[in-house]
């Protein structure tokens, strides 16, 4: 049975750090990523990593801030968030394929971030 488990998420001050964590359980996955969903708001992309140690891809609000990086033998994909923005909280959830290109087939249940202006 396939697992994502997403951690790291808090409050944190505008201007200031985070990285969150997920871990696979059940699965090889060729691509992992992370999208954010804000209250109100549609899903939206955050970044992605292909294959053991990239290429990698970002979302256009986040690109120069984030970072997404992988640990194999862990199983575990990173989210760097720098400089953090009021409308970066929402709730971020870890995506996972076995494919290159197509659905993302797998979830996590998502972790909160909140950022205080």
């Amino acid at each position: 049975q396939v697992q994502l488990v997403e951690s790291g998420g808090e409050l944190v001050q505008a201007g200031g750090s985070l990285r969150l964590s997920c871990t696979a359980s059940g699965g090889t996955f060729y691509r992992m990523g992370w999208f954010r969903q804000a209250p109100g708001k549609e899903r939206e992309f955050v970044a992605s990593i292909r294959g053991s140690s990239g290429p990698t891809s970002y979302g256009d609000s986040v690109k120069g801030r984030f970072t997404i990086s992988r640990d194999n033998a862990k199983n575990t994909i990173y989210l760097q968030m720098n400089s953090l923005k009021f409308e970066d909280t929402a709730v971020y959830s870890c995506a996972a394929s076995a494919v290159i290109i197509g659905d993302w087939a797998y979830w996590g249940q998502g972790t909160q971030v909140t950022v205080s202006s």
